[in-house]
């Protein structure tokens, strides 16, 4: 039986004595123990390496007083799966020398058995539980098939994604099909991660906001609503859509366990979004951890009264930046151990 039980109940709905507390991307690139291993390894043989990713997902916890781990992985280990050759390129980013653009490429994209194509995520899941030693729950995690699309037609990084987007627009047979596999894909990797013995999994849809509310319902929401039909009675099941208040009210009436919102709305509008109906999760601008320790504690102890102790998990708005002082990210989850009412 896992001891710290504080995540589990704020996905229940349960009542707390203080809301528990993870960082989006804690395992990561702010830890100066992260970096040495960055030096010595390229960042797919970290994700390949069960021995390297299960390191990775625990040093924050030997660190910090957290509630919860999440799997050190990276959500596009999922198209590299199905044959799409993603690298990650050095000042560039995730990059595919032929980018999808035709519907014969489309066709060509498989759906693979994840067991053979990603076993290696879920030997780290098991060597990652042993190192936690039913301490805290872990998170299992994929990206949302919008936003893989985005990478696998754009081939890069992008602020707009404007290729994506013409992309659905153009060729919207094409692009429901690419979405499709890649919904599919996701359900049987997060099923496998569950069967492991994750204790939720969360599903981020970094680039939603890049959609207008009616394409977001038919690009994204709906092949999101698959994963989280078929995950939901197995596992705990938390979407993030990062700057989808918009579809917040629509989110909230489907199975999900908790709702993660970024700093682009404040705790009362979430909470009237989604009528209480749901645990939320968020929201402080990841930059804001270049104030003081003693201004975090402030503004963290602001946003739990703001959310209210109860069916709330807090957490950034998005993934914690790379030149956070190690302090600072001390200071912002001692702020959540330290909170009284």
């Amino acid at each position: 039986m896992i001891k710290n039980t504080l995540y589990l109940k704020a996905l229940r709905g349960e009542t707390v004595e203080r809301p528990p507390v993870w960082m989006m991307r804690q395992a990561g690139r702010y830890l100066p123990e992260f970096m040495a291993l960055r030096d010595k390894y390229d960042f797919f043989t970290r994700c390949r390496t069960p021995e390297l990713a299960s390191e990775i997902t625990v040093q924050p916890i030997r660190r910090f007083p957290l509630d919860a781990a999440i799997l050190f992985s990276d959500i596009l280990v999922v198209p590299q799966a199905m044959g799409i050759d993603f690298q990650m390129k050095e000042s560039v980013g995730p990059w595919i020398e032929k980018p999808i653009r035709t519907a014969q490429q489309v066709d060509d994209v498989i759906v693979p058995d994840v067991n053979e194509t990603l076993g290696y995520v879920f030997d780290a899941i098991e060597m990652t539980l042993e190192k936690l030693d039913n301490e805290i729950p872990l998170i299992g995690f994929a990206g949302s098939p919008w936003t893989i699309l985005c990478y696998c037609v754009e081939g890069r990084g992008s602020k707009s994604f404007d290729i994506a987007k013409s992309f659905c627009f153009l060729q919207p047979a094409a692009a429901h099909q690419l979405l499709q596999k890649i919904t599919e894909t996701t359900i049987a990797y997060l099923k496998r991660k569950v069967e492991k013995g994750v204790s939720a999994v969360q599903i981020f849809d970094s680039w939603g906001g890049m959609l207008s509310p009616a394409d977001y319902r038919e690009f994204s929401w709906q092949y999101i609503h698959q994963i989280v039909e078929a995950l939901a009675p197995l596992t705990h099941v938390v979407v993030f859509g990062k700057g989808c208040w918009f579809a917040l009210e629509e989110m909230a009436e489907s199975k999900v366990s908790a709702l993660g919102v970024d700093w682009t709305i404040t705790p009362e509008l979430a909470r009237k979004f989604t009528h209480d109906s749901v645990s939320l999760q968020g929201n402080l601008d990841p930059a804001r951890l270049h104030s003081s320790p003693e201004t975090i504690r402030k503004m963290v102890h602001e946003m739990i009264d703001r959310f209210g102790k109860d069916k709330y998990i807090v957490n950034l708005g998005h993934g914690i930046l790379p030149n956070i002082p190690v302090e600072n990210a001390e200071a912002f989850i001692k702020a959540v151990v330290d909170w009284k009412e």
